[in-house]
C-alpha cells in the first residue's frame, strides 16, 4: 500500500499501559494479526517496549507496548517503570488496559487519575469482559467514567476478540494526517534476536515454578543460517544459540531439570515458535548460567537488551 494513493492518510502512535497481567501484550498480538509480544501469567512479563505496527486502508497505527507499571523492586524494575512511563510521552493516544476480572483498584485508579489530568486522549478498555460479567464491567465503567469523564471506555476480550475491532475504530479519530512509518507488511520493529529471546523466556515462565521466572533473563548468543542445503524441498535451517541466566545457582538446577528434562522441554517448545517466526526449521542449543543479582548490575541489564 503506497501513501501516494491515500491523500487523507493518517497515522499514529498509541501506548498500550496498565498494570500488570492487564493483557496488554495479548491485545497487541491481537491487533497486529501475529505474535510479536511474549505472553504468560506472571507479573510482568513484558520488560521492554514492544512496538507493533497495525496498517489498514487510509491508515497506520503504531502501538507500543509497555511493561507492566507496578512500583519497582531492582534496577531491571526501575527501568521497565521508566519504560513504561516515557512511553506515555509524544504519543497521539493513550489506552489504559485494566483486568476486569481482578482489577488492581489502587493502581488503576492512581494511573487513570492522573492520566486524566493531560492533554494526550485517553481511552480505557475493560479487558477480560468474557470472564468479568456484566456486573462487574458495570461497576467499573461507573468508577472510571467519573475519574475520566473525558475519556471512552470499552468493553473487551483480548484473548477472544471481542469488542476489539470497535476499540481499534474509536482510535482511528486521533490519529493525524501523516506518513506511512512502516513498511504495510511490517509489523513490529523488533529485532528477530530479542523476539527470539523473548519466546525462549516465555516458555521457561510457563514451565518453571514462580519463584524462578522474575530471576531469568534470555541472551541470543549467534544466529547462523545454513541454507537448504542439498535438499531444498526441506527449506532453511538455522543455528541458534542462547543463554539462560539465573540470579542463584539452585534456580539452575531447575531451570535443567533432572538429567536435563526441563531445559529440553523449554528448548522443544520455544523452537516451535521460532521455526514460525523465521519460517525455517532450527537447531536451538540452550545452555543455563548463573550471574547472581544480575537484574541490579547495569552491565548486564545492557548485555540482555534492557537500555535506557
Amino acid at each position: 500500500m503506497e501513501q501516494s494513493r491515500h491523500p487523507n492518510f493518517k497515522s499514529g502512535f498509541i501506548a498500550i499501559i496498565g498494570c500488570p497481567n492487564a493483557g496488554k501484550s495479548t491485545l497487541l498480538n491481537r491487533l497486529v494479526g501475529q505474535k510479536i509480544a511474549i505472553v504468560s501469567d506472571k507479573a510482568q512479563t513484558t520488560r521492554n517496549r514492544i512496538t507493533g505496527v497495525v496498517t489498514r486502508e487510509g491508515y497506520q497505527m503504531i502501538f507500543l507496548d509497555t511493561p507492566g507499571m507496578t512500583d519497582p523492586k531492582n534496577k531491571l524494575g526501575a527501568f521497565m517503570q521508566k519504560t513504561a512511563e516515557e512511553s506515555t510521552r509524544d504519543v497521539d493516544a493513550i489506552l489504559f488496559m485494566v483486568d476486569a476480572k481482578h482489577p488492581n483498584h489502587t493502581r488503576d485508579i492512581e494511573i487513570v487519575t492522573r492520566l486524566a489530568r493531560g492533554k494526550t486522549p485517553l481511552l480505557i478498555a475493560l479487558n477480560k469482559a468474557d470472564i468479568a460479567g456484566e456486573e462487574r464491567l458495570t461497576a467499573l465503567r461507573e468508577r472510571f467514567a467519573a475519574l475520566a469523564p473525558r475519556s471512552e471506555i470499552l468493553s473487551v476480550s483480548a484473548k477472544t476478540g471481542e469488542g476489539v475491532e470497535a476499540l481499534e475504530q474509536k482510535l482511528v479519530p486521533h490519529l493525524l494526517p501523516g506518513p506511512l512509518y512502516y513498511p504495510a507488511d511490517q509489523c513490529t520493529d523488533q529485532p528477530e534476536r530479542l523476539i527470539c529471546a523473548e519466546m525462549i523466556r516465555e516458555k521457561a515462565l510457563r514451565l518453571l515454578r514462580d519463584e524462578v521466572p522474575h530471576g531469568l533473563g534470555v541472551q541470543i548468543d549467534k544466529m547462523e543460517n545454513r541454507g537448504s542445503g542439498s535438499d531444498p524441498t526441506r527449506g532453511e535451517l538455522w543455528d541458534v544459540w542462547a543463554t539462560i541466566y539465573c540470579e542463584q545457582e539452585r534456580h539452575k538446577g531447575m531451570v535443567i531439570g533432572k538429567q536435563g528434562a526441563m531445559l529440553k522441554k523449554i528448548g522443544s517448545a520455544a523452537r516451535e515458535d521460532i521455526e514460525w517466526l523465521l519460517d525455517a526449521r532450527v537447531n536451538l542449543q540452550l545452555w543455563v548460567k548463573t550471574k547472581e543479582d544480575w537484574r541490579n548490575k547495569p552491565a548486564i541489564l545492557s548485555e540482555l537488551g534492557y537500555r535506557d
